[in-house]
């Protein structure tokens, strides 16, 4: 049954430590999809890139919506050697994960390959798999609609790494957010995964 989120929250803030597990949690929003209307005050599209929305923030995780317009796309990034599960409220996204060939961490180069890709929607959220967490998020042009997702990330953490398959180079960036608790920040979009 859909949950407000307020409701979702609470949910996942009732999840003892030990518990937060990688089987738990995407259990939970498995059977705990999110209404949409009540995400809108942390809704926030622009046409240049997709944003990130803080709506939670604690020391065992962060929840955030990611707005995604039409095209959109987001670098392929690792969440750090953190867990991080998705669902998606509105429309719909595809995960691309990638393994890692190689990767020399004195040159900062890497080689990737193209591994497996699952498809987001209301009724079908994803988790990050650990033992292959490099990844990218799309919404392809030919879904023709906004998406809106919601990220739990635990623990929260502030940098990761991007990849570049043209140069076949990585590295480090930090994170921001475009929005907390539904206000604008001034966050720089360089540094966007």
């Amino acid at each position: 049954m859909a949950k407000s989120l307020d409701a979702f929250v609470a949910g996942l803030c009732a999840i003892r430590d030990e518990d937060f597990t990688h089987e738990r949690v995407a259990d939970y929003l498995k059977q705990n999809p999110v209404v949409p209307d009540t995400l809108t005050h942390y809704l926030h599209w622009e046409p240049t890139h997709y944003t990130r929305n803080l709506i939670h923030k604690c020391e065992l995780f962060e929840l955030m919506a990611i707005c995604w317009d039409v095209g959109q796309v987001s670098r392929i990034h690792n969440h750090a050697g953190q867990s991080c599960w998705m669902a998606v409220p509105i429309g719909r996204l595809v995960v691309q994960n990638y393994e890692v060939v190689k990767i020399d961490a004195a040159t900062g180069h890497c080689q990737l390959r193209e591994a497996s890709r699952v498809e987001m929607n209301p009724g079908q959220p994803a988790a990050v798999d650990p033992r292959m967490p490099v990844h990218a998020v799309l919404n392809p042009p030919e879904f023709g609609a906004r998406a809106a997702s919601l990220h739990v990330y635990s623990k929260p953490y502030d940098r990761c790494l991007v990849y570049d398959l043209k140069q076949s180079s990585y590295c480090e960036v930090p994170l921001f957010y475009d929005t907390e608790f539904g206000q604008p920040t001034a966050a720089p979009p360089a540094t966007r995964t």
